[in-house]
Formats: structure tokens, sequence, C-alpha cells
């Protein structure tokens, strides 16, 4: 059968689809045909399930009643996630009563940082335009992610919290629930555990052949250099993104009652394949 695979056009989602996608890893099940969007566009086209399976925030899961959470394929960070960043020193408190530039309301970071501080004025753009906004001023501080992680300083701004390293904390080394793969329920948990396979065999596949897989993550690397999108891709894809086991199932329940119990999200029904 045809299935649509929406993902990012971020480095780590390619090297994670690159065997899918080349046809170097098949599946006598499905073929597939892949769209490229930004994360929070993905997330506000699975409240209206168009793709058949996206990759979403783990955030976006609250809001999307016609999928089930894929094992397979996760973004979890490992004592590390979003930081804010800010050209000068501030404290929580100030933090607090600042303007804050994030890159989508449905995103896990941004669900991640109210767990921390308290919900926040805030101003949504794009990921890649947050650095440049905080270095001119438009904004007191910015929520970054993806490879901004690891490239702000050389943008001009600093970190001043590590969102992160604050969940590590406050759940005993839990990985950081960041984006993962969901499919529509209306294939049935039975096909929808098939994909699951074949995406898992997908990422095993780029992690035996890191090199190739490397070289076809660059053509979305944003400019950034070779070093930087391979010490990105390490980062987040890992033994949790083969499967996110007993250990990615409890960080996104956790994640989900902590949100709960603060209101900042509605009850809702999760499913995990």
């Amino acid at each position: 059968m045809e299935v649509s695979v929406g993902h990012t056009p971020d480095a780590d989602d390619a090297f994670m689809f690159y065997g899918m996608f080349t046809g170097e890893v098949t599946s006598s099940d499905f073929t597939v045909t892949h769209v490229i969007e930004d994360i929070e566009n993905l997330n506000r086209k699975a409240t209206s399930p168009k793709l058949d399976v996206t990759a979403v925030s783990v955030h976006a899961c609250a809001y999307i009643p016609d999928y089930t959470i894929l094992r397979s394929g996760g973004s979890f960070g490992i004592g590390y996630g979003p930081i804010v960043t800010a050209t000068k020193e501030m404290s929580i408190n100030e933090l607090q009563k600042a303007k804050i530039a994030i890159p989508g309301k449905m995103t896990s970071a941004f669900l991640l940082l109210q767990l921390m501080i308290g919900k926040f004025d805030h101003i949504e753009m794009n990921f890649s335009d947050i650095p440049k906004a905080v270095k001119s001023g438009k904004v007191d501080a910015g929520l970054v992610i993806h490879e901004t992680q690891l490239s702000y300083a050389q943008e001009g701004i600093n970190k001043i919290l590590d969102v992160g390293e604050w969940w590590d904390e406050t759940t005993n080394g839990l990985p950081v629930p960041l984006g993962i793969n969901v499919m529509k329920d209306s294939f049935g948990l039975e096909t929808i555990r098939k994909f699951d396979k074949f995406l898992q065999e997908s990422i095993q596949f780029g992690l035996k052949h890191t090199d190739d897989a490397m070289e076809y993550a660059m053509k979305y690397s944003r400019g950034k250099s070779r070093d930087l999108i391979e010490k990105f891709v390490k980062m987040y894809v890992n033994d949790v993104t083969v499967n996110m086991g007993i250990a990615g199932e409890k960080s996104i329940r956790r994640f989900f009652d902590m949100a709960i119990e603060k209101n900042l999200i509605p009850k809702f029904n999760l499913k995990i394949a």
C-alpha cells in the first residue's frame, strides 16, 4: 500500500529515513511518498489528519486523536534538549516577565519551558529566525531547538537556561521527549506495527552505514558544517530512537502527566503502538 510520510527538513530526520527514502531498505507491505515541512506545520496538519505517517512534536499528541505513536523514530535528548538564549544573563523571575520567541505553540520545547518556569509572554516564529530576533533585540529571549542548540554562540547569543538539563534532574534521568512519529489509527494496530518495524529497519540501516546516511543528511544542513551536523545527529539518533523502550514511554507519560496537572493541556487518550 502507498503511504504518505511527513518529516522535517532536519538532518536527524533525514538520517532516520535515509534507508527508506533511498530504497536501500524496502518493504513488501509499503511504498512511501514523502512530504517535507517544518515541524510546527506538521503538527498543525496532524490536527485534521492529512498524512498517513508524520513526524510531530510529542506535545502535539494531546491534540491529534486520530493517530497512534510509533515506538521507533523518536527524538529524545539524553540529558540535553532545548535551551533558552539571550544577549545577557536573565533570572527565571525575569524570564517569566520577558517576551520569549518560541518555535511553535505545539512544540515540545514550548511545553517543557512552561513546565519549568510557568506561563510566559511569547511570540511564535520559525525556529531558524529566533537567533536573529534575539540578537536584534526584537525579543528578550529565544527558545531554540534543532542544531541551533549547538551553534547559538556562532549566532552571537548566549545560553541562559538549559531546559534539557532541568528535565533530566526533575525526572531522575528520563530521556527528554521532543519528537516522535505517528500513524493514522485507521490503518489498524497490525499495519501500524508493521510500518513501525519498517521505520526501525531504516534507522538501523543508517546507523550501520553512517557515512552514507550522513552524506544524505547533509542535504538538510542549512549551511552548517559537517562536524556540527554530525554531532547533532548523534545527539538525536540514539538507542531510544531505534525503539523508545520502557524509558521513552515513561518519559512521554511523565511529560503529559505533569502538563495535565498544571492545566497546560487537556486530558486525552494516549496511544502508543
